[in-house]
């Protein structure tokens, strides 16, 4: 363990593109693995060399995934995680074996592939290839793109989709490197999370590695017609040409970013940090895949208002990636340390009241959360109960930010320095390792509250944890810019005209809560001069053009319906589709108008997105 801990400091403290040395398969196997039918006690993999060929005529990828493992002495099997895909031959250590096995579907997990292995066996190798069941790739024909000639692949392996494209022991409990060689079309560029090229390669074959172990959801791919542009020494963005330049500006403070977070919270440990810009069809915001961040064109304002994702994503190289929840049960350990740290980077680069505002508009979404889930109390828990259900499930704002708001109580109780010594301690001491919420819980007492009883239940930790809704002493935050925005709408309410609010500074983010705070009875004639006096129905702000939408749907302003089909065939993203379908249905409960336009808008979207939309629908 002294050898592996020095290993990790030279990980996160300079060497480049350096290996990581793996912990034993004991270690790796602290926790159940819930959504998995993996058992790394007895063998656990540590590396894969994949190799693949991309097959745009076909939809489908036909590879080979060779795995290292550790085994243990009495190992009978190596268990992977498999869903809809075709294997074709196993080899053990070079030798083609038919001793293998695929168990019984089960919904949302797959099956499970058990192959025979000895204690003394090193190696396996799966030939395969992806079907159309494959959730985790979306293809795009060209019109589904940007430049609409070329065809475009991404992948979206979170929360257990790498076993659609993979076949892989798909817990966030398990991690290991990996390299690849991926044949693509000539004319299109590959790449993946891991060390990528920036220009494209006319034999169309690309090599990567991963030297340091990640689980599987990182594992991410992306095939299309792109280019980079360099931000800065270590930073830069890939997009489809006729959208690089207004991505490059858009993330042109990602340097800033970067420098900010190790300032804060150490040495970034993945040498180099990019972004993707994707199609419109990409289900999230962004994805925190290692180096290469996946992200919505959504984001792209033209006033750079919007980046607090790429700080989010950012965030996530410690906080998910580098120290990883166990489970999925324990996914506010991803998600709550990075919205904090996030608007600590925010904070940083644009100063308090910037990152307040994110944090107010962020309980705002709590809060609805908090009434949608009023009849599941305990999904409002921090710490899940996810066995047996998709852990999809548990990707709601209460990971984010009930989980957020605890470790700001936190901060503000024992003191900015003090919290930051804690969370440096964190992400040292459980680099490249996963971590559960009762571990997490132990090391917070010993660290931050000196093992006192005392001064943990003062803050009262555990019901944050383990109880329902939001505990009495969470944190107030404030922002004077939106108290400007109050003032001035009050104003408007209250007969000044429109043209006269007082908005030339305003972002996106004070938009939000102009439009979060009008009364739900807002009359049409109020709706039609906000609209003429701001153009929010034609606006190219996703954010602002959501938030309209939802309002506008709910009050019946009309104006916005031919507005609203278009963006929901052309925009993927959940954030955005389900707030304005739940709308169209809270307005029409027979789901005429809502069903005609997914009818239209459903081939556009990944299955991350049309598996919530199909039961909001009653598709299913």
């Amino acid at each position: 363990m002294r050898y592996l801990s020095l290993i990790l400091l030279i990980v996160l403290f300079g060497c480049s593109e350096s290996k990581v040395e793996r912990p034993d398969a004991e270690q790796e196997a602290s926790s159940p693995l819930i959504h998995s039918f993996a058992d790394p006690s007895k063998a656990v993999v540590t590396h894969l060399n994949w190799n693949a060929h991309v097959d745009f005529d076909n939809q489908k990828i036909v590879a080979t995934a060779t795995y290292d493992m550790l085994v243990a002495a009495d190992a009978e099997r190596l268990k992977l995680d498999i869903r809809n895909l075709n294997i074709k031959a196993i080899r053990v250590d070079g030798a083609e074996t038919k001793e293998w096995w695929i168990g019984p579907e089960k919904p949302f997990l797959g099956q499970e592939l058990a192959i025979a292995i000895t204690p003394e066996s090193k190696q396996v190798s799966i030939d395969y290839e992806t079907t159309e069941g494959a959730e985790a790739l979306q293809w795009l024909n060209p019109q589904q793109t940007a430049g609409k000639e070329k065809p475009f692949l991404f992948t979206q392996s979170q929360a257990i989709l790498a076993r659609t494209w993979i076949p892989s022991q798909d817990s966030p409990g398990v991690r290991y490197t990996y390299e690849a060689t991926v044949s693509v079309p000539k004319d299109l560029l590959a790449v993946m999370s891991a060390s990528n090229p920036v220009q494209i390669d006319t034999t169309g074959v690309y090599t990567f590695q991963m030297n340091q172990p990640i689980p599987s959801y990182l594992m991410a791919l992306s095939v299309g017609d792109l280019r980079f542009a360099e931000i800065g020494e270590r930073t830069g963005v890939y997009a489809e040409p006729s959208i690089l330049d207004a991505a490059a500006y858009e993330f042109e403070d990602m340097q800033k970013m970067l420098e900010a977070a190790e300032a804060i919270y150490g040495r970034y440990a993945w040498d180099r940090y990019d972004v993707l810009v994707l199609p419109p069809s990409f289900p999230f915001g962004g994805m925190e895949n290692p180096r290469l961040t996946f992200a919505t064109p959504t984001i792209l304002a033209g006033d750079k208002s919007l980046t607090a994702l790429v700080a989010h994503e950012l965030a996530h190289s410690w906080s998910g990636n580098l120290v990883t929840n166990s489970t999925w049960n324990d996914f506010w350990l991803n998600e709550g340390f990075t919205v904090y740290f996030e608007r600590r980077i925010m904070e940083s680069v644009y100063g308090k009241d910037y990152a307040n505002m994110l944090a107010i508009l962020g309980k705002q979404d709590l809060d609805h959360t908090l009434v949608e889930f009023a009849d599941t109390p305990d999904d409002t828990k921090l710490k899940l109960a996810l066995d047996g259900r998709n852990p999809d499930d548990g990707m709601s704002d209460i990971a984010y930010e009930k989980g957020y708001l605890l470790l700001r109580t936190m901060e503000e109780s024992v003191g900015r320095e003090e919290f930051d010594a804690f969370l440096n301690k964190h992400f040292s001491d459980n680099a490249f390792k996963t971590i559960d919420t009762e571990t997490f819980l132990e090391n917070l007492k010993a660290d931050l509250f000196g093992s006192s009883d005392e001064a943990y239940d003062a803050l009262m930790v555990d019901q944050w944890v383990y109880e329902p809704g939001i505990p009495s002493n969470c944190v107030s935050v404030e922002s004077p810019l939106f108290a400007q925005v109050e003032n001035e709408m009050t104003k408007w309410l209250e007969g000044s005209p429109a043209m006269e609010i007082d908005s030339s500074n305003w972002t996106t983010h004070h938009w939000l809560h102009f439009l979060r705070r009008l009364p739900r009875d807002i009359q049409q004639d109020k709706m039609m001069e906000l609209d003429r006096a701001f153009g929010f129905t034609s606006t190219g702000n996703s954010e602002i053009a959501a938030e309209w939408f939802v309002l506008s749907i709910s009050v019946g302003y009309e104006a916005v319906n031919e507005e609203v089909e278009a963006f929901l065939i052309s925009v993927g993203r959940r954030k955005f589709l389900v707030p304005i379908y739940r709308a169209l249905i809270e307005a029409e409960p027979e789901m005429v108008r809502a069903k005609a336009i997914y009818q239209k808008a459903r081939p556009n979207y990944h299955s991350v997105s049309t598996n919530t939309l199909d039961d909001m629908l009653q598709l299913n």
